[in-house]
């Protein structure tokens, strides 16, 4: 099946990877990527054709204004029958609106969150979609050559795919703060424990075992007792609208609340080492810029500062 993938970063370009070693024909797009087959919407839709077949193109670049303006040209470019993919981290409220932008027009489209980080090239992506039966089922080869075994779910109509990506992501800050203050706890007790080690027996047997439990376990054998990462823990937007969701529908969330809170907190710049876990996690898994701790003698300083 041909696909053109529009972003290929971390995620795109390795989702663009694993498509073509499925036998999947990809034409990427991105303007800082010399290597692309194409650097602008403009250029890529023509390159979509295939022998009368619907065109899809999949956009992989960040939730708002950039989504907005891939989604608003591509409108403007594909013909009614055609399909567009989000699989970016939009809030579920933009994609309802992309998707009624495009249907007015004939084309079909489909939200879906996307869950795997840098990982996901070997081991598969979970799929979460939104979308009408018509429009996932043109997509099926796509989702079935990225989603491992009992990774994907097609959620419900437009919307469905991005809102369970948000309480996913949600989900995801409260399983790291838990791993984080366990962490801290451990590390703060008289008795010397061997933390790595004690962690480490986590990881078969135990009711706590995960992907993430794993990922703590390397990141600490990279960087011992996490030194030099600064306790700043960066809050994307999926965190808060699950947050906002919750109060909406009158849903108690103290866990993932909590897990928010804790990440407005850490930008104050407290040193909290159950933070710098989180920080670490981060950057495991979706390779997230991680902040180091400056030398000693210097600090950061804000605005005025001087």
């Amino acid at each position: 099946m041909k696909l053109g993938m529009i972003g290929l970063g971390k995620m795109g370009g390795n989702m663009a990877e694993r498509l073509r070693r499925h036998g999947h024909e990809v034409v990427g797009m991105d303007p800082a990527k010399p290597e692309a087959d194409a650097h602008s919407v403009a250029e890529l839709v023509p390159l979509l054709v295939a022998d009368g077949q619907p065109k899809v193109a999949w956009s992989m670049v960040p939730a708002g204004g950039i989504t907005d303006s891939v989604i608003t040209e591509l409108g403007e470019l594909l013909e009614p029958g055609d399909l567009v993919i989000d699989g970016g981290n939009s809030n579920y409220l933009d994609s309802i609106r992309h998707g009624e932008q495009l249907a007015a027009k004939g084309i079909g489209f489909v939200d879906c969150g996307t869950s795997g980080g840098v990982w996901g090239l070997e081991n598969g992506y979970a799929l979460m979609v939104g979308g009408t039966k018509e429009s996932v089922a043109l997509a099926q080869p796509i989702f079935d050559a990225l989603a491992p075994p009992k990774g994907f779910a097609h959620a419900g109509p437009v919307g469905a795919g991005h809102y369970t990506k948000m309480v996913h992501n949600g989900i995801e800050y409260g399983l790291m703060q838990a791993y984080a203050e366990g962490y801290a706890i451990l590390a703060a007790s008289p008795l010397g424990i061997d933390v790595e080690a004690a962690i480490g027996s986590w990881q078969e047997g135990s009711v706590v075992r995960s992907w993430l439990l794993d990922l703590l376990i390397k990141a600490l054998a990279e960087t011992p007792d996490l030194d030099g990462i600064a306790s700043v823990a960066a809050d994307s937007g999926e965190g808060r609208w699950t947050v906002t969701e919750a109060v909406a529908n009158g849903v108690a969330a103290p866990v993932i609340s909590a897990a928010l809170f804790a990440r407005f907190t850490s930008q104050q710049r407290e040193d909290d080492r159950a933070m710098k876990v989180v920080s670490a996690l981060r950057h495991q898994f979706g390779g997230h810029a991680i902040e180091m701790e400056p030398p000693e003698g210097e600090h950061h300083g804000g605005e005025g500062a001087g």
